[in-house]
């Protein structure tokens, strides 16, 4: 297995938001202690308790309690920014896809098309089907050239099956067994806005032959061929 490409967060990129963020939670928690005597006096305001409890504390106690909470919310925000990061390697034998120590890796014979859909970095396989599909804060350049540069039939021109969506309205016929039921959960997955619940019922879907597609808070699909199967 040849090492690859790996295109992921560069240096600039990791430095600015292990700086930034905290920076800024020390900037936000500054501002909420500078403001509390202010808003505590408008009685119109929100949480009036919070801001007039802040507003009674003694300095510098206020200032120095600010900036320790908001480092501290700046620093959790970059290990939440550190655990959302993807990573994706492509190499001439496979490609792996790694968020939050959970990789998605596919050999190279097995795709059929790789293109973005939106933010989503999506992987189609032999028979039309997805077989990764993981949202991404990487350049579409960067992407580009590494898929490229190892033989990966890049889709510039986003997906090659777009044509053959159909809207799904409930009780539409033609559907596999069990597809409406994970439609209609999926679309209170959406409407509640559980993005993991609605991921999780595409991958359901997916596994039936069944690939979606969001569109203006719509759900489209297309089904793909059935497997060869092997005589005897």
């Amino acid at each position: 297995m040849t090492a690859g490409t790996v295109v992921g967060r560069s240096a600039t990129e990791r430095v600015l938001v292990a700086v930034l963020l905290p920076v800024l939670g020390v900037a936000a928690a500054e501002a909420v202690n500078l403001l509390a005597p202010t808003i505590a006096g408008l009685p119109w305001a929100p949480l009036q308790g919070p801001f007039r409890l802040i507003a009674r504390l003694p300095e510098p106690h206020t200032t120095v309690g600010a900036m320790v909470v908001g480092l501290v919310a700046g620093l959790v925000l970059v290990a939440i920014a550190a655990a959302e990061a993807v990573t994706v390697r492509v190499s001439d034998d496979d490609l792996a896809i790694t968020r939050d120590d959970a990789t998605t890796t596919v050999r190279r014979d097995q795709v059929s098309a790789v293109y973005l859909a939106g933010r989503d970095l999506v992987v189609l396989g032999t028979r039309t089907e997805e077989l990764a599909r993981q949202r991404v804060e990487l350049s579409a350049g960067r992407l580009r050239a590494a898929f490229t540069r190892h033989g990966y039939p890049w889709r510039a021109d986003g997906d090659p099956h777009a044509e053959a969506y159909r809207r799904w309205v409930p009780g539409l016929p033609g559907l596999p067994d069990a597809a409406d039921s994970l439609f209609r959960a999926r679309a209170r997955a959406l409407d509640r806005k559980h993005g993991d619940d609605a991921d999780e019922l595409r991958g359901e879907l997916g596994r039936l032959g069944v690939v979606v597609a969001d569109r203006d808070g719509r759900q489209y699909f297309r089904q793909c061929p059935a497997p060869d199967r092997a005589d005897g």
